[in-house]
């Protein structure tokens, strides 16, 4: 009997044993899952630290590809400006040398302008002289008015009111209404040269003929500069005379008149006359 008792006790002691070691272990996985929790949470935020640190790096790298394409967009601009201003530069330079040579010329100018005008007075004077003895050596037409031209030049000449360039403009201007004369055909009424009393009509041929008309067209003449007096004309020149001074007053058309000349015109003179013109045009 006592042995059939223990042995139930330690079939009872075994049993208990088996029964105790579960509690064992759940509480070892208990004790596991406790002590992983805060290591899962700890990774966890590392994990977000990471992709906060990587997000903030790839603002950066963003920010700076903006930078780079901007500051890559502006040095485009600059070089397309720099191509432009190059050309500019480059059509603008013919256009400056010419204007440096035009400065140039008109310093050169200016530097010659101080002699002019300290010879500019004289030089005045001798062509008002010199336009004064060509109208008392040229035929005495309209000579009273000429020489009074002359008269209010050389007036001119010591008005201090006028400046150089209007005393010179005016006159060059009586020096070209005197070579208009010559390119003319001109008809007036007026005194008789050599007989005031007496009114006549007058021709005007440019500077080879001078003639005029009685009223009542029985009587004319034609100025002869080498003996300085009239020199009556025939019937037939008194025709031609009448039907030059309608073409002068345009009622008739022009056509070739047979009158006698009133200058004879040599080589020499004509010569003398072409620098005389060229001179006053100078």
């Amino acid at each position: 009997m006592r042995g059939a008792s223990e042995e139930s006790m330690i079939a009872e002691n075994k049993l208990r044993k088996r029964l105790r070691r579960p509690w064992h272990l759940s509480a070892v996985l208990l004790l596991g899952i406790s002590a992983t929790v805060p290591a899962q949470d700890a990774l966890r935020e590392q994990s977000i630290a990471a992709q906060q640190a990587q997000a903030e790096l790839q603002d950066k790298i963003d920010t700076a590809d903006d930078a780079t394409r901007e500051a890559l967009r502006e040095l485009r601009a600059t070089e397309r400006e720099a191509h432009r201003l190059r050309a500019y530069n480059a059509e603008l330079a013919p256009l400056i040398e010419r204007r440096a040579a035009t400065i140039e010329q008109r310093e050169r100018a200016l530097d010659q302008l101080s002699v002019t005008r300290e010879t500019l007075p004289v030089s005045m004077r001798d062509m008002v002289e010199s336009l004064r003895r060509w109208i008392e050596s040229d035929m005495p037409f309209l000579r009273e008015e000429r020489l009074a031209r002359v008269e209010s030049l050389k007036t001119m000449l010591v008005n201090p009111a006028m400046t150089p360039a209007d005393k010179l403009d005016r006159l060059l201007g009586a020096w070209r209404a005197e070579l208009d004369y010559g390119r003319e055909i001109d008809a007036w009424r007026g005194s008789l040269v050599g007989n005031a009393d007496r009114q006549v009509e007058y021709l005007r041929l440019g500077r080879v003929g001078f003639y005029y008309l009685t009223p009542d067209g029985d009587e004319g003449g034609v100025w002869k500069a080498s003996a300085g007096e009239w020199q009556a004309l025939n019937d037939d020149q008194l025709g031609e005379l009448r039907k030059g001074l309608s073409i002068a007053r345009e009622q008739r058309a022009p056509e070739l008149l047979a009158l006698p000349v009133s200058v004879e015109v040599t080589q020499g003179q004509a010569r003398n006359d072409q620098k005389r013109n060229k001179e006053a045009r100078s």
